[in-house]
């Protein structure tokens, strides 16, 4: 895989300050559910606290993504499903803690109405591609 190529701003399209708005890889597809602020016992982080809730949602991205052998940097795309965007700034903070502004992925942000539990602010999917080194088993 060569290094993916982010494209912020597309002829004829407004630039994007939090995200890339094409981003292009060739190899192997990495897809991570969408993760909440659950402890590794199951147990939700923060209750109330976005800040929280992104932080614990970004370690849990981070062990998913590291169990596939990727990381951060092999990252594509981030789908955030928010339940007020008022928890967006948290979540930039959070993902800044592990993406630098120069490597963003492209993102989508949804607001929606709930989660699988009312005491869930935010859930966040991503995908990612590593170098095709053939077939895989975990």
């Amino acid at each position: 895989m060569s290094e993916p190529i982010r494209i912020s701003a597309p002829a004829g399209v407004a630039p994007a300050a939090q995200y890339s708005h094409v981003v292009t890889a060739t190899g192997r597809l990495v897809a991570v559910s969408g993760q909440l602020a659950l402890d590794e016992d199951g147990k939700l982080v923060g209750p109330g606290d976005p800040a929280a809730q992104a932080r614990q949602v970004f370690e849990n991205l981070d062990r998913c993504l590291a169990a596939a052998g990727a990381g951060f940097e092999h990252v594509v795309k981030l789908t955030y499903f928010v339940t007020d965007m008022a928890h967006m700034p948290a979540v930039r903070a959070a993902r800044s803690a592990h993406i630098p502004d120069d490597r963003l992925p492209a993102s989508s942000a949804i607001q929606v109405a709930g989660l699988v539990s009312p005491d869930f602010l935010m859930e966040i999917e991503a995908l990612a591609v590593l170098p095709d080194t053939g077939p895989t088993t975990a």
